[in-house]
């Protein structure tokens, strides 16, 4: 399918709706010519796919870190209006992947005779990986409290600042949860993964700021060239994912019942204003909600790791939220649409908001830079007010553990003065480096649309995966 897409820009290409049969909107996708050759047509096909559902809102858009996903590809953006459709399955598995991104007011210089020690303490502070349980015991009441409120029972609790909530989006706190709606496994899932991170893609970074290419934006985000921050990239956890299992399997069937023609069963979709739509998206809040908190925790124990390490208080280094950002969401925004303010579902999966003014913070693979740019009007009017999320997977899992060695990743950052800890070797394989396109071709992109600029470059020292 790749084929039928039109050039309208050195870094947008535009596949009409007229192209391909029962597509009700155009797709829209930004990318190199580099970045192009990395996107396969089963990718194109799945955003094909989402623009034959009914009441989409043209363009749906592919990012340049897109790929292959389920029903519709990592790196998309779907928006519907309030007679259209949600779906659990275009908001993904791990409701709320998202970033936490950590300054402190120390230099590298400062922080290399200790930075082995710091790591290990965190690794000993932050539990990890797959089946992690964390340090925090809630009843099931409590946990219900976590959900409803999120940041705002952080914050109760002493496990986040004012700052950290003011500096996180939506203050860490989606209103308007029903406990309800979430199920008794989902629930039991995530007792116990409160302040953990999880395995995959997850990781927390100790890094440098290489590059400041905003001076006057990078001074308002408190942010200096060779300055340490901490990243920390993780999710909803095991209850998140059982709460896209419930109600993917709830869309499937409730898209019969509604006589809704899914292009593919993946796609399971229902009307917004039904009950099923609505009990998703009231779970799905509480998802989110539980990975915000599950980022400030893990961020109140990055605090404790330094303070052992430095033996000073956490405000005395200057540990604070630059800024807290969701991947995985389904948000009700306003947009403009030919003209016309419109209240609209946005589904941004694996794809991260870029509003005006507003921080936009993107992970890089395992060992690779990371970037802080900003939100614009232009992305407002190009994608939804979205960006990009991340560098994009380039091999799958299953063909990364066949093409790299562990053993060989870790002597390969080593060399380049980076520390590794990983709870399994596997892990390690599965987000080799090589793995992932080039973050630097996908940033530029984004910066040169305009829908985020870049601000600031950051290149990591110590990684723990999970």
């Amino acid at each position: 399918m790749k084929e039928l897409l039109e050039k309208i820009s050195d870094f947008e290409y535009l596949l009409p709706k007229d192209k391909v049969k029962g597509m009700n909107a155009d797709v829209k996708v930004f990318a190199s010519e580099q970045l192009l050759k990395d996107i396969d047509d089963a990718t194109i096909e799945q955003a094909s796919n989402v623009a034959k559902l009914p009441n989409v809102i043209s363009p749906v858009v592919l990012m340049p870190d897109t790929h292959l996903g389920y029903g519709m590809p990592i790196g998309g953006v779907a928006a519907f209006n309030e007679d259209g459709l949600i779906s659990a399955g275009m908001v993904g598995f791990d409701i709320n992947c998202g970033i936490s991104l950590l300054r402190t007011n120390m230099n590298y210089e400062e922080i290399k005779p200790k930075l082995k020690p710091l790591i290990e303490q965190i690794f000993k502070e932050v539990p990890v990986g797959v089946g992690a349980k964390g340090k925090i015991s809630l009843t099931m009441d409590e946990l219900d409290e976590v959900l409803r409120f999120g940041g705002k029972w952080a914050y109760r609790k002493g496990y986040a600042t004012e700052q950290d909530l003011l500096n996180t989006e939506e203050q860490g706190s989606m209103q308007d949860v029903d406990v309800s709606k979430i199920s008794d496994m989902a629930k039991k899932r995530g007792l116990k993964q409160l302040g953990t991170l999880g395995a995959g893609n997850h990781f927390l970074e100790i890094q440098r700021v290489e590059t400041i290419y905003d001076k006057e934006l990078a001074e308002r985000l408190h942010l200096f060239e060779n300055q340490v921050l901490v990243m920390i990239h993780t999710g909803s956890r095991g209850l998140g994912h059982q709460v896209a299992t419930d109600y993917v399997k709830i869309h499937e069937a409730a898209a019969k019942k509604y006589n809704i023609n899914l292009p593919d069963k993946q796609l399971a979709a229902v009307p917004i204003k039904s009950k099923e739509g609505q009990d998703y998206y009231a779970a799905m809040k509480g998802a989110v909600n539980f990975a915000f908190t599950n980022r400030f925790i893990i961020s109140h124990f990055v605090r404790k790791a330094f303070e052992k390490t430095f033996g000073v208080s956490s405000k005395v280094i200057g540990l604070e939220t630059v800024y807290g950002i969701a991947h995985n969401i389904c948000k009700i925004e306003e947009h403009n649409i030919n003209g016309v303010k419109k209240k609209l579902y946005v589904h941004r999966k694996g794809a991260t908001r870029s509003f005006p003014n507003t921080p936009v913070i993107i992970a890089g693979s395992m060992g690779s830079a990371s970037y802080v740019l900003m939100g614009t009007e232009t992305a407002m009017a190009l994608s939804f007010g979205t960006s990009c999320h991340g560098a994009g997977r380039l091999l799958s899992r299953h063909k990364a553990i066949e093409s790299f060695s562990a053993n060989q990743i870790k002597k390969e950052l080593e060399k380049e003065g980076k520390i590794l800890l990983a709870k399994s070797n596997r892990v390690i394989q599965e987000e080799a480096p090589l793995a992932y396109k080039d973050v630097d071709e996908v940033i530029k992109v984004v910066d040169s649309l305009n829908i985020s600029k870049k601000v600031a470059r950051l290149v990591p020292l110590a990684v723990i995966k999970g």
